[in-house]
């Protein structure tokens, strides 16, 4: 990562990594205050393939401030754990509650609705980026965009969430 100079100051770009965490995993990175940078789909195959994956992520992405992280118990366990070992802010949230800021109620009624709607909505942000899109994101990675940019406003970034072609 590069750091910027403005007037005579240097500024060292902040990364947010919001992850939907499962073994099946979205991924999607965005750099202060609200820029998607890029996002992805895994299937890390097992828990052991994602606490590695973890580790390696983590570690690879440097300024790296804060991870959201949507989703319980060990999958959820293997990001928090090794941000907390890095002093990095952790901000551990469930669907029901980022899904509420980011998409109407008739569009989160049931988990199928919910995920069609990410995708859609989480093109629009893709769209508005500079982030490489080769294609739709699955599921996963459109759930993590959401994560990601409800992330933002979460910890400062940006003080309201404008959520384009809505």
């Amino acid at each position: 990562m590069t750091t910027l100079p403005i007037d005579n100051h240097v500024v060292i770009p902040e990364y947010l990594l919001a992850i939907d965490a499962g073994v099946k995993i979205g991924l999607a990175l965005f750099s202060k205050p609200d820029k998607l940078i890029w996002y992805r789909s895994h299937n890390m195959g097992s828990v052991n393939g994602l606490r590695k994956a973890a580790y390696n992520l983590i570690h690879s992405i440097e300024n790296l401030t804060c991870i959201a992280v949507e989703g319980g118990g060990p999958v959820a366990v293997a990001w928090i754990k090794e941000a907390g070992k890095q002093n990095i802010k952790i901000i551990s949230t469930d669907a029901g509650e980022w899904r509420k800021q980011m998409l109407f109620p008739r569009e989160y009624r049931n988990s199928t609705t919910a995920k069609r709607n990410a995708i859609i909505l989480s093109g629009s942000i893709i769209e508005n980026s500079e982030a490489p899109s080769w294609n739709s994101p699955t599921h996963d990675a459109a759930e993590a965009i959401l994560i990601g940019y409800w992330a933002c406003k979460s910890v400062g970034w940006i003080n309201k969430l404008n959520l384009i072609n809505r």
